[in-house]
């Protein structure tokens, strides 16, 4: 089958569930839409779900494009600030793409692992500069949840404030970020998570791949202690 048909079909698929949400995406619809009998649908993407899945991808790949344009700066706390109100931008701009990537569990794409990359990319530059206050995943876990949650909330109001993202954002920074960077003197979470952010990959030190895998979990803990 070719690569155009295929990408007419998701075209189609992507207006349906930009128009009338999930429920809009019907494999009849979407057939109809695209000019195509069902079964080539059923060749393409294996059923309903499977097509979805490709849609999901779809919006997955437009969000990233817009994160990648966003270009690293010598600050990457603010760097990381303004990833959270593209996030927030585009959720609100595309609120049936936003709800289907964001607000069903389980669904995994390559797409939503490239998200997840570059948001630890983005959390991994703060602690590089000393300014996280916290072992690195639990910022990505707060990050993600928080920011998904203020955007689905905005996305169910009838009339979204803004105004309550910047205040979960920055509420969520203080959490997070400290506003100078933390010494080696400073605390024992504060000295785990230097040397967390200072110890090479599995391989590159004279551990062995367990103890990396020890070293790593307990410099984590002690970040994470309050």
């Amino acid at each position: 089958m070719s690569v155009s048909t295929k990408e007419r079909v998701l075209r189609a698929a992507a207006e349906l569930l930009a128009d009338g949400g999930r429920d809009a995406v019907s494999t009849r619809a979407v057939s109809a839409a695209a000019g195509i009998q069902a079964p080539t649908l059923y060749r393409l993407f294996g059923d309903k779900d499977g097509l979805l899945d490709a849609v999901a991808a779809h919006g997955f790949t437009e969000y990233l494009g817009r994160k990648q344009q966003l270009a690293a700066t010598d600050d990457p706390v603010a760097d990381l600030r303004a990833g959270w109100d593209l996030h927030v931008e585009f959720g609100l701009s595309r609120p049936a793409f936003y709800v289907l990537m964001f607000g069903e569990t389980g669904r995994v794409t390559e797409a939503s692992r490239q998200a997840a990359e570059r948001l630890n990319h983005m959390v991994t530059r703060v602690a590089d500069a000393g300014r996280l206050r916290m072992s690195v995943a639990r910022a990505v876990q707060l990050t993600h949840a928080t920011c998904v949650g203020v955007t689905m909330a905005l996305i169910a109001a009838d009339e979204p404030d803004l105004e309550i993202s910047a205040i979960a954002r920055e509420s969520m920074m203080r959490t997070i970020t400290t506003d100078e960077p933390q010494n080696g003197d400073a605390t024992v979470a504060s000295r785990a998570m230097a040397l967390r952010t200072a110890l090479p990959p599995a391989g590159r030190t004279p551990l062995s791949p367990a103890e990396h895998a020890l070293m790593t979990e307990w410099l984590d803990r002690l970040a994470d202690a309050r």
